[in-house]
């Protein structure tokens, strides 16, 4: 990611790298001006040029300054467009997905990651512009100077390279536990009570410890790749200052001056060894926390949320022991799911209403977050729900809605023509008429609503009741007009089931798949849902209101009254419900 910022802005580079040369004079002529003081002037009894020498290296700690406010001029110049990216970036991926993040991200994570690398950008600058200011001295006060203080600098810089992806991971490892600790904490914290009601202090307990020990672990691992951090500095920055003063005599026997060695000793303390320090402190701590968020910030278009994510291939859907409930307290909507949908499938998903049918299509459409197990998806996807939304704008807008570029007005007609919604786009005059969401009835917004993701370039596609209001002939139409890509629907009638490669059947209890045939032949509760079953009369695969008509059954009082349509051998809590005699006689 950030080999990619720099390729794109290569020009402001070059102007910092120009502004960070003048600024290096400063760091040749520290020792060297150090050096000629001693060598030519006050150890030879010239005060003057010693004076002289001096004066040069105050002159060049001026230059250096006046380059150095350049310097974050340049940085600014760099910076700032890549915040502009990241703002741009963040906002395209909440409108088109929903990003219940983006808040965050916009107002913490992008200052986050452009005051990081402004940072980031001048350690690295300040220590290869330093660093090669002050060997470049070293070779001209006595080349023999390079390999006593070059070599261990190599040998630090060539560790500390080393370290930095194992750190890199350890320290995403450890925001991670962070972020895990403090889900559960709040979530702890929300539910004291329904804990104290339950009794249960000690599974609260244990699951807050495991979360702590997974963090413990984190910062114990990372602080173990810390010391090995230090260690490289060590021996980059500290050794060659032993090796220096031990070599000394050496050193003076093979043409080193006593200014050569102060000039070498300056090098190395004030220069090299801040520089370094500087550089691993910058790279190791906040580099590693940059590439942690700029792989959220810049995760590509349709990634999702934690507990979803992609695979490269041809579009499969995969969970794996998925389990999600509406609070700490509740019980599962969904439970241990295992599931596979291979691509190009259309799975028909049917069950009573508030069995979790909705539920299951918005984690995957990754809308909703897992509490435990994980979705897979291979592709971009797109979620159609039961109240289509349209908004104020031209008919084109809200069919190109979903689109990353706006299709052209024959691929927008072509899709309105195969989901049926061709008589409504003549009878509204075209693609140029201006919407008013009030004027259409929730039948031609939802026709509005799958045209659009038709034309989107989504494989797999989710339409959860999203043809409820259409007559069974148009809904037919709809459906069939998806084929080719992996479709999961929510069945509002039988026919969706039908047509349906294989049905998931939701009962509150467990989770049963296979073809409507082989439903029907094992299953009572499908048969029963489906009014296949002549002793019950045929009910709806999603009455909204979870109630149904009492059958006749030739009572001689029979009220015509509705009971509570539930899930077969559904039990009623204890002392919920009392028994307290006939209603009416009946």
């Amino acid at each position: 990611m950030l080999i990619a910022l720099l390729r794109r802005h290569k020009r402001v580079l070059l102007r910092l790298a120009g502004w960070s040369l003048l600024e290096s004079a400063q760091t040749f002529l520290l020792g060297f001006a150090l050096a000629r003081a001693l060598d030519d002037g006050f150890l030879a009894g010239r005060a003057a040029t010693g004076l002289g020498w001096l004066a040069a290296a105050a002159v060049a700690v001026f230059a250096g300054a006046w380059g150095t406010r350049r310097v974050y001029g340049a940085v600014a110049a760099f910076v700032e467009p890549v915040r502009d990216e990241l703002v741009r970036a963040v906002v395209t991926r909440g409108l088109r997905e929903a990003d219940d993040a983006a808040l965050s991200r916009l107002t913490q994570q992008v200052e986050l990651a452009r005051d990081t690398l402004a940072g980031l950008v001048l350690v690295a600058r300040t220590f290869v512009f330093t660093a090669a200011g002050a060997l470049f001295g070293l070779f001209a006060l006595a080349p023999v100077l390079l390999p006593v203080i070059g070599c261990p600098l190599l040998v630090g810089l060539a560790l500390f390279a080393a370290t930095l992806g194992p750190l890199a991971r350890r320290q995403e490892d450890f925001l991670a536990a962070d972020e895990r600790l403090a889900a559960e904490l709040g979530l702890l914290a929300g539910g004291l009570r329904d804990i104290e009601a339950s009794g249960a202090h000690d599974r609260a307990a244990a699951s807050a410890g495991e979360r702590i020990d997974d963090e413990y672990r984190a910062a114990r691992s990372l602080a173990y790749w810390g010391v090995a951090r230090t260690f490289a500095v060590g021996i980059g920055g500290r050794l060659p200052l032993v090796l220096l003063l031990v070599t000394a005599p050496w050193l003076l026997r093979h043409g080193v001056t006593a200014g050569g060695l102060a000039g070498a000793l300056a090098y190395l303390t004030q220069s090299l060894l801040p520089a370094l320090q500087a550089l691993v402190q910058g790279l190791g701590t906040s580099g590693a926390r940059l590439t942690v968020v700029l792989r959220r910030l810049t995760a590509g278009e349709g990634e999702p949320p934690a507990g979803v994510r992609h695979e490269s291939g041809a579009w499969p859907v995969r969970l794996r022991g998925l389990v999600f409930a509406y609070g700490p307290g509740a019980a599962p909507v969904v439970d241990r799911l295992d599931l596979t949908v291979p691509a190009g499938e259309r799975l028909a998903v049917a069950g009573p209403s508030g069995i979790g049918k909705s539920t299951l299509l918005g984690l995957i459409a990754g809308v909703l977050r897992p509490d435990a197990g994980e979705v897979t998806t291979g592709c971009e996807r797109v979620l159609v729900p039961q109240e289509a939304y349209v908004f104020t704008a031209t008919l084109r807008e809200n069919l190109g809605y979903f689109s990353p570029q706006l299709p052209c007005d024959e691929a927008l007609s072509g899709s309105a023509e195969a989901v049926g919604a061709g008589p409504l786009l003549e009878r509204l005059g075209g693609l140029d008429a201006v919407l008013d969401p009030a004027a259409l009835s929730a039948a031609e917004r939802q026709l509005v609503a799958l045209a659009r993701a038709h034309v989107a370039p989504a494989p797999l596609v989710l339409l959860d009741e999203a043809t409820c209001h259409l007559d069974p002939a148009a809904e037919a139409r709809a459906e069939r007009a998806f084929a080719g890509r992996t479709l999961v629907v929510v069945a509002h009638r039988t026919g969706s089931a039908r047509r349906a490669d294989r049905v998931l059947l939701m009962d509150g209890a467990r989770a049963e798949l296979g073809t409507h045939e082989e439903l029907l032949a094992r299953s009572a509760f499908y048969r029963d849902l489906t009014g296949a079953d002549p002793s019950h009369p045929p009910l709806p695969l999603g009455d909204p209101y979870r109630v149904d008509p009492v059958a006749g059954a030739g009572l001689a009082s029979d009220g015509g009254h509705v009971v509570a349509h539930g899930a077969v051998g559904k039990m009623e809590p204890e002392r919920d419900v009392g028994d307290r005699g006939s209603f009416r006689g009946e």
